[in-house]
């Protein structure tokens, strides 16, 4: 043997190196980091409750000139999927932010069916808007209107059954329809 490694720790006759590291001091830090972050996690938690008591106690006054949630949406048409698209119905405002596309349309033709069916009436003074539709067309068969019949209804009648086509550009009436 050598005896220029005689003063070294290492075991030179065993084929492996012994380990001199004790797993009680590994399991101590980790359970001392442990306690570190929870102590910690908990002064930081109580520290953020104060800031934001702290805050509520010395907040400024609310501006006056500030938006209100509804001044802040963009004007009409919105789109179907952001906020504030809906209609406007008789029980107020209608959301249909998350409903399908056709949810407006829905919504619509319920008001203007209901509408032509059962007429409208001014809520303040109660006077009726919009009759229902066959009520307005008897009122209106009961009037008795006259059609006009000179000549200037004659020619605007021909005009009308006029069809013109791109062979003339838009400048001739091609043939009349009767």
């Amino acid at each position: 043997m050598s005896t220029k490694h005689t003063d070294t720790v290492v075991d030179l006759n065993k084929p492996y190196e012994e380990n001199d590291i004790q797993l009680k001091g590994i399991l101590y830090f980790g359970v001392g980091l442990m306690l570190l972050i929870v102590i910690t996690f908990a002064l930081m938690w109580a520290f953020q409750r104060q800031l934001e008591i702290f805050a509520e106690e010395n907040a400024p006054p609310a501006n006056p000139l500030a938006l209100k949630d509804k001044e802040r949406l963009p004007p009409e048409p919105r789109l179907q999927g952001a906020p504030g698209f809906g209609v406007e119905g008789e029980k107020g405002w209608v959301n249909m932010e998350l409903g399908p596309p056709q949810a407006e349309w829905w919504e619509l033709k319920r008001q203007w069916d209901k509408l032509i069916d059962e007429g409208a009436k001014d809520p303040k003074t109660g006077a009726v808007i919009a009759m229902p539709m066959e009520q307005a067309k008897a009122a209106m068969l009961q009037q008795g209107v006259k059609a006009k019949s000179d000549d200037a209804a004659q020619q605007l009648l021909m005009a009308s059954q006029q069809v013109i086509t791109e062979a003339s550009a838009g400048r001739v009436a091609a043939h009349t329809v009767r």
